[in-house]
């Protein structure tokens, strides 16, 4: 190991430690409304330190450089996620979920109130809700957004992914139309690739046919 190479790891282990005490259940309960924020500080510090120890002839300063700056931006976008899934909470069907990984958004419409059977023509009930979610990507416009399409293993695995395909392209052309960006949105279709839940039960099937609104800070 080089003596460049011990105070990168030193500093990983440090934000690691942070980023756990950020992510404590007890937290993840509901009981510090500004962990977002503070996680995205840490990441944010972290990639600023080790990108600041690589364009600088002097480590600590470079580090120390990248850190502030990396977790100044970090924090900006915590706290930028926070208040846009707060704003969609407010606005969406109960059955529309969504997660905030700190470094993302994930809005996920479970494909039973989506989409008929083998369809692709996006339900009534949906659209407006897709219309809330695109008005959002519409006043954050500084993100780029996946909209990527799931199914269960029912049928065969080319038939999935043509339909996941389809479905994540509806979705996609639904939220272009309502004024999103063309070149910040794209359509992938994961097939069966990528279950959220067992497909050995109903329940389970039923959680992994969706399509996932992933939306991405830049």
């Amino acid at each position: 190991m080089t003596r460049a190479s011990k105070p990168i790891l030193l500093l990983a282990g440090a934000s690691l430690l942070a980023l756990s005490a950020c992510t404590d259940p007890a937290m993840l309960g509901g009981t510090d409304p500004n962990q977002n924020t503070k996680q995205g500080a840490i990441i944010g510090g972290l990639v600023g330190a080790v990108s600041g120890m690589l364009v600088s002839d002097n480590n600590k300063k470079g580090a120390l450089v990248g850190g502030i700056v990396g977790a100044g931006i970090g924090a900006g976008i915590g706290q930028q996620l926070d208040r846009q899934e707060a704003e969609l909470r407010d606005s969406l069907d109960n059955r529309v979920a969504i997660t905030n990984t700190g470094d993302r958004l994930i809005v996920t419409l479970p494909q039973d109130i989506l989409f008929d059977v083998n369809s692709t023509f996006v339900a009534s009930v949906l659209r407006d809700d897709l219309a809330v979610v695109a008005e959002s990507l519409n006043r954050y416009p500084e993100s780029t957004v996946q909209v990527l399409g799931h199914t269960d293993n029912t049928g065969s695995a080319q038939h999935n992914l043509d339909l996941s395909q389809r479905r994540a392209g509806a979705v996609s052309s639904i939220l272009i139309g309502a004024g999103v960006a063309a070149h910040r949105v794209q359509s992938i279709g994961r097939g069966e690739d990528q279950p959220a839940a067992s497909n050995l039960t109903p329940e389970g099937r039923a959680q992994n046919r969706r399509v996932d609104i992933v939306i991405l800070p830049n």
